[in-house]
């Protein structure tokens, strides 16, 4: 484990409960002693390596991603890097380079991908329940968090909208326009709005923020058929079905719409994310799994991510196609 933050200590206490996986030590030079009960706590990566681990976990800020994940691809040690995988385009290129050149199990902490409502939903378009999809809209505000320094809420909040949806439709994006605002006096931007199309033609909507009393983690995709609303803070997803009634109750009517279609909440399992991203990182590395995000997965939403601040920057559409 390297880092051992808020999200760090997440994942600490999740390897120490997983299955097939021993956590034999923790990197942070800011933690002294023995931070779990059976992990020593080391002050460097070289310290961590020295202890002959098979992989790391990267949770420190993300301006050092690119330096601790190069160490550990020249160290031959694969890794699970939290999002995003750095800080620039470039960086996250080296990244995924170094460890293909070394050909090593690497993947990315979306852990968004391992939500129970997402996934469900995903697999309910694949199996064409919605028909064609003509929009994806996420909302994702709640409080400032402390913890983060070193980006703006594009590059840490943005980007698990960006991966979900490229994710849950299987398509590209073409195109971005975006405002950002900063409101609470920081260096980077807390607020986004972004309109992108996708490569089906579809059109994407993320509005995000950290100034909002209000903790919202909501995604709406809506097609041929209705509506999907997934809402990854409860992990609940409902269908809205398109309208088949016709109300004559005309006070009825003028307030709820012409006519209504059926309302399904799905009854799904619910397990933690982190845990279900930890086994198919564990199993891909045992090769029996390649339900991972990959590296080149992560570069591509830091390429976004990238471009939504070019956009808001410059006040222009920027292309993404590739």
């Amino acid at each position: 484990m390297i880092g051992l933050g808020s999200m760090g200590r997440n994942h600490a206490r999740v390897l120490g409960q997983l299955a097939g996986v021993d956590l034999v030590g923790i990197a942070d030079p800011m933690i002294e002693g023995s931070a779990h009960s059976s992990a020593p706590v080391v002050r460097t990566v070289e310290e961590l390596i020295a202890l002959g681990i098979d992989y790391a976990v990267v949770a420190c800020p993300t301006g050092l991603h690119e330096e601790v994940g190069l160490q550990l691809a020249a160290a031959g040690v694969s890794a699970l890097i939290e999002k995003p995988l750095a800080h620039s385009d470039e960086a996250a290129r080296r990244l995924a380079e170094a460890f293909e050149a070394e050909g090593l199990v690497a993947g990315v902490g979306h852990i968004e991908r391992y939500n129970p409502a997402l996934r469900s939903l995903k697999s309910r378009l694949a199996n064409g329940d919605l028909g064609e999809v003509y929009q994806v809209v996420t909302r994702r505000q709640g409080p400032f968090p402390a913890r983060i320094a070193d980006v703006g809420v594009v590059k840490d909040l943005a980007t698990h909208d960006i991966d979900l949806t490229a994710w849950v439709t299987k398509q590209d994006y073409v195109s971005v326009a975006a405002q950002t605002s900063r409101r609470s006096g920081r260096a980077h931007e807390d607020l986004v709005a972004v309109v992108a199309e996708l490569s089906d033609g579809s059109v994407a909507n993320h509005l995000v923020n950290w100034l909002s009393p209000l903790k919202e983690r909501q995604t709406v995709v809506t097609g041929a058929r209705g509506a999907f609303v997934a809402d990854t803070l409860t992990a609940d997803l409902s269908f809205y079905a398109n309208g088949a009634v016709s109300s004559e109750w005309e006070a009825v009517r003028n307030f709820r719409g012409v006519s209504e279609g059926d309302v399904t909440r799905f009854a799904i399992p619910r397990r933690e994310p982190l845990m279900v991203e930890h086994e198919h990182f564990r199993d891909a590395l045992l090769g029996t799994s390649d339900d991972i995000v990959t590296l080149r997965e992560g570069l591509r939403t830091v390429e976004i991510s990238t471009a939504i601040l070019a956009s808001a920057d410059q006040g222009v559409t920027i292309s993404t196609s590739r």
